[in-house]
């Protein structure tokens, strides 16, 4: 049997000081090189579903870019989460999601001192949080909105709030929006005051249609209670936010494809660079947040960057809303803390896995696009960005997929790969023509009628399009697929056994009547 090369090889990267680059690009597994004291050189990972593309520039030091992280090496258990921890205290909708109901719940609760604060004590409470990209990025997002505060040119700066959750298994925005959308509208405001942003656009998946009512309803109730608007919560600060409609495009959760669909085109991946914080909507330095990113915000502002800090691990810090749905018996949307054991989290939030754990057959941990795992890796493997590296698969949205003993694994890779080939818009050959490769390979691997060679053939087929493409659906594609050959060749090899044993070749030197 061939040995399947790890497909979260690490690659080199940095950062830009002057503030107009984003995150790298995360093809895999990567390293966040940076320069330390000395001249000395470090490396540190850093993974997500990162949609930017690597750069060459001047290197940045730890502490800008992580922040004065409070450290917790001590910490070795996570979880559960106190009631009095959560910021999502309306994320089953128990309760009214209007504007007075919010107002009870804490959110806009001094909002005005947080804005009088101003930008550069906003940005520092965000770094000392270690708060990272909740879209699947897991970029340090005090540094990415830090971008934006450079000298204006004149142009106007804009917040873009990513709201088009299409990945499949994922849905932890749109509960937010749904039953708690006061929290992102106040995060807006408190993330645009932070990159000196007036305007916020959401964009909004088009199938959520009562989200997006929801959303609507309540910025107009925070517009006529002065929350925003001109002279936002009486802070001098102006401020407006306003909703877009997707199409259905799962491309366009991609941050450069949502700009072009936001601006009224088709909606496709940009080249990079220009990178949105220097040319994004309109040709403005745009910053695009992930709807969750944005929401808790606020929540560390009032109660500290540190506070946030001491959940999870370091470098894995915060409290994280996590999907859970298969097989499971009481799939559910849950708010714990980060680096909470992927079996525990199942146990106690979703009722455990269906006929027990020993029925598990695996897990995909981050929504669709993430390597799926088997049993005994989810055992012990930490619901978190740097664990989950260590597993060879990534926490991408948080949403995890759980499988048992009685699904196809290679017929349910199969149709993650086709929902890639459907949604692919065709812009990158490796991603047009490959994924469409794959999608034909598979369906020949689910009936059995491929050859064992053919195993190797699309390992090889993937990591040719993983790396190659303008934007990351290309590695989402690719990495359900390696995840199975990684762990699941020998059921691959079986299926075609069965098949050949079942199907025997004829004789070719047989009389034909």
């Amino acid at each position: 049997m061939t040995s399947s090369p790890n497909p979260l090889s690490l690659i080199r990267w940095t950062a830009k000081v002057s503030g107009i680059d984003s995150s790298a690009r995360a093809v895999g597994g990567k390293t966040l090189e940076e320069t330390a004291p000395g001249n000395k050189t470090v490396q540190r990972q850093l993974l997500g579903v990162c949609v930017f593309s690597p750069r060459p520039c001047t290197m940045l030091p730890r502490r800008m870019l992580w922040g004065a992280v409070t450290r917790h090496s001590k910490k070795t258990t996570f979880g559960p989460l106190s009631d009095q921890d959560r910021i999502f205290t309306n994320l089953y909708g128990r309760h009214d999601w209007r504007l007075q109901g919010a107002v009870k719940r804490g959110d806009w609760y001094k909002t005005k001192e947080i804005m009088l604060k101003g930008p550069e004590w906003i940005l520092n409470e965000v770094k000392v949080s270690g708060l990272r990209g909740r879209g699947g990025a897991g970029f340090p997002t005090g540094m990415k909105w830090s971008f934006m505060n450079k000298p204006s040119d004149g142009r106007p700066k804009y917040l873009v709030v990513n709201a088009d959750e299409g990945e499949p298994g994922t849905c932890k925005d749109r509960e937010i929006m749904r039953h708690d959308p006061h929290k992102l509208i106040e995060g807006c405001l408190v993330a645009g005051r932070a990159m000196g942003a007036h305007a916020a656009y959401v964009y909004i998946r088009g199938e959520f249609y009562n989200e997006s009512s929801n959303l609507q309803g309540a910025i107009n109730e925070a517009y006529k209670a002065g929350l925003i608007g001109k002279n936002a919560c009486g802070s001098g600060y102006d401020f407006d936010v306003f909703v877009m409609r997707g199409a259905g495009a799962y491309i366009c959760g991609e941050e450069t494809a949502l700009i072009e669909s936001l601006e009224g085109k088709q909606g496709k991946p940009r080249l990079k660079p220009p990178f949105p914080a220097d040319i994004g909507v309109f040709g403005c330095p745009t910053t695009v947040s992930n709807v969750e990113t944005v929401a808790v915000a606020p929540a560390i502002c009032r109660r500290g960057g540190a506070w946030f800090a001491s959940f999870g691990r370091e470098r894995n810090s915060g409290t994280k809303l996590f999907n859970i749905s298969g097989h499971v018996n009481t799939p559910c949307t849950v708010e714990e803390e980060m680096s909470i054991p992927l079996r525990e989290l199942i146990e106690r939030h979703a009722g455990g896995v269906k006929g027990g754990w020993d029925n598990l057959l695996g897990v995909i941990p981050g929504g669709s696009s993430t390597p799926i795992i088997p049993r005994h890796v989810c055992n012990d493997v930490l619901m978190d960005f740097d664990d989950l590296v260590r597993a060879e698969t990534a926490l991408g949205t948080a949403a995890i997929i759980v499988l048992d003993k009685s699904t196809d694994v290679i017929r349910a890779i199969a149709r993650l790969v086709e929902f890639y080939k459907h949604e692919s818009c065709g812009q990158c050959t490796p991603c047009r023509e490959g994924v469409d490769w794959m999608d034909k390979m598979m369906w020949r691997f689910v009936r059995g009628e491929a050859a064992v060679s053919e195993i190797d053939m699309i390992w090889e087929l993937s990591k040719q399009i993983e790396g190659h493409t303008i934007c990351a659906l290309g590695d989402g594609a690719a990495w359900p697929v390696q995840g199975l050959i990684r762990h699941f060749r020998p059921v691959m090899e079986r299926r075609i056994g069965q098949y050949n044993k079942n199907h025997p070749p004829r004789d070719s030197n047989m009389a034909i009547n």
